[in-house]
């Protein structure tokens, strides 16, 4: 059994997450607050209620990663609010609200799971540097203001450089096993990264007829 501290604006409200009655995990309601974050009870894994207040759950997420708990921090949210997520934030994994009991409990399994000393990947090629510890993105040193989905993707494609990745192989691996979508939500998310990348959009490369890949710097084509 797991204990689980559920950070939301209304402990006395409704379950953050209603599957979690099914299973046999231990919740413990408690306020979102500043005040509050500043001395929490012992527990396994925090869960950070992001379903009505994004903009407090920002806030509670930003400050446990800055006070350096080495608790994990799942971030719950509605699929609206999805699109305004932020890598940045610092959260360990997202939760769709309406997720079952055994997409839940294997999240929670696999950030428990995490070694403590496990250090965090940092990334640098073709201009961009990429620090996982802070989700941060960066291009020539220009912070790059990405989406969780966004950051994923940058980041899984850079830490395999040059290697090709079919649309199916990225919604595996990058969205996951739960993801229902088709494969043009890959060509999306790769078209609004090329757009935040601006000039040097071609290191994000396409492989016609197969996938795209990370371009590393003799790789990208001169234009011109």
């Amino acid at each position: 059994m797991v204990l689980l501290l559920a950070l939301t604006p209304a402990p006395d409200a409704e379950p953050v997450l209603p599957a979690l009655e099914l299973l046999a995990h231990s919740i413990r309601p408690h306020p979102m607050d500043t005040t509050h974050l500043l001395s929490l009870p012992e527990c396994d894994a925090i869960l950070v209620d992001g379903r009505t207040d994004l903009v407090a759950a920002r806030a509670a997420c930003r400050l446990l990663h800055t006070t350096g708990a080495a608790t994990p921090v799942l971030l719950v949210v509605s699929e609206g609010g999805m699109s305004a997520v932020s890598a940045e934030w610092g959260f360990t994994d997202l939760i769709l609200v309406g997720a079952g009991p055994a997409e839940i409990d294997a999240r929670i399994r696999l950030a428990l799971s995490r070694p403590e000393n496990d250090e965090p990947t940092h990334v640098q090629a073709s201009g961009i540097s990429i620090d996982e510890q802070s989700y941060s993105a960066k291009l020539h040193g220009r912070p790059l203001d990405l989406t969780y989905k966004e950051f994923q993707l940058l980041h899984f494609l850079a830490t395999h450089p040059s290697r090709v990745f079919t649309r199916e192989q990225l919604l595996s691996d990058v969205w996951g096993y739960d993801y229902f979508g088709g494969t043009r939500t890959v060509d999306v998310h790769v078209r609004r990264l090329r757009a935040k990348l601006g000039e040097a959009e071609q290191i994000i490369g396409t492989v016609r007829n197969v996938g795209y890949r990370f371009n590393l710097h003799d790789e990208v084509p001169r234009t011109g």
